[in-house]
């Protein structure tokens, strides 16, 4: 294989593992604008969302379709519960300690996890079939096609949302003043409840449409939940086009720098493009101005 065609099939890679960390990564954008806070239970969600894909899948034999339906309404309530035990108890809390407390409950959802369904990893079956698919001279899954489709669609339906609807318009205010928002009669607390729903769904929705691929197991939300981190801040904490743009980013060179110059590096080369952002550009690639959130 040329180097071209090798630069190609890279290229495809990352898209797709791209696409993946920006569905992950626009779930992190929708709390810290819901919250001011940085979720890094998001990682456990994308977990729970091929865990339970597998559960229903295997131990209660049910349809696939079932299976991915049920494994997102039981990952949303599990963020809903989150927010309601843990989050919103603390509301006077400082963000630091909020950020403790996510980091808390992502290695609890983590533990329960492990004593659930132990230490194994496990595969979901694909959505339509094994055989590559030919672009060019490279190859893709069908997987592939449906990580694409689906996080296209999650992302216009989110932008529809939040710009449309009068919920997603009330969160819009929460996110740009909170205390403002509440004089005007928008109930903060079930916007803030909504934002974890939400992302608590996404998450799942990412760990589901990778686990094909991936495979699944107790412990792999952390390093995707990491990833989705960083194209969060390349995007500038944007949850619109901003964070896709990070993610995919974020896959290309990750792929390229493992596929051109060593596997080993793969994991290294999102921290260092993430160091690099916050020294060069804290404000993150695609955000417009400094304005401070109040």
């Amino acid at each position: 294989m040329h180097i071209a065609d090798q630069i190609s099939q890279y290229l495809l890679s990352g898209l797709s593992t791209g696409a993946i960390y920006a569905l992950i990564g626009v779930g992190f954008a929708i709390i810290h604008n819901s919250t001011g806070i940085i979720n890094f239970a998001q990682g456990e969600f994308v977990m729970l969302g091929g865990m339970l894909t597998l559960f229903f899948l295997t131990a209660l034999k049910l349809p696939l379709l079932v299976s991915i339906i049920l494994a997102i309404a039981v990952a949303t309530l599990v963020g809903i519960a989150f927010e309601r035990l843990a989050i919103r108890p603390m509301k006077n809390a400082s963000p630091i300690s909020l950020v403790i407390i996510t980091i808390g409950g992502s290695i609890l959802i983590r533990g329960i996890a492990m004593l659930i369904w132990g230490k194994d990893t496990h595969a979901l079956p694909t959505f339509s079939g094994n055989d590559p698919i030919q672009l060019g001279e490279a190859t893709i899954l069908p997987q592939h096609l449906w990580i694409f489709a689906v996080t296209v669609i999650v992302i216009i339906c989110s932008k529809l949302y939040f710009n449309y609807t009068i919920s997603g318009k009330a969160m819009r205010a929460c996110a740009y003043n909170s205390r403002a928002a509440g004089l005007v009669g928008i109930d903060v607390r079930r916007m803030v409840l909504f934002s974890f729903a939400i992302s608590a769904a996404m998450g799942s929705m990412a760990g589901i449409i990778i686990a094909p691929l991936t495979m699944t197991s107790y412990d792999v939300g952390i390093m995707l939940g990491l990833k989705g981190f960083c194209a969060a801040i390349i995007g500038g904490m944007s949850s619109g086009l901003g964070t896709v743009f990070g993610g995919i980013i974020l896959g290309v060179l990750e792929s390229l720098g493992a596929g051109l110059l060593s596997s080993g590096y793969k994991d290294a080369i999102a921290f260092i493009i993430l160091l690099i952002i916050l020294l060069v550009r804290p404000q993150g690639l695609f955000k417009k101005g400094d304005t401070e959130r109040v």
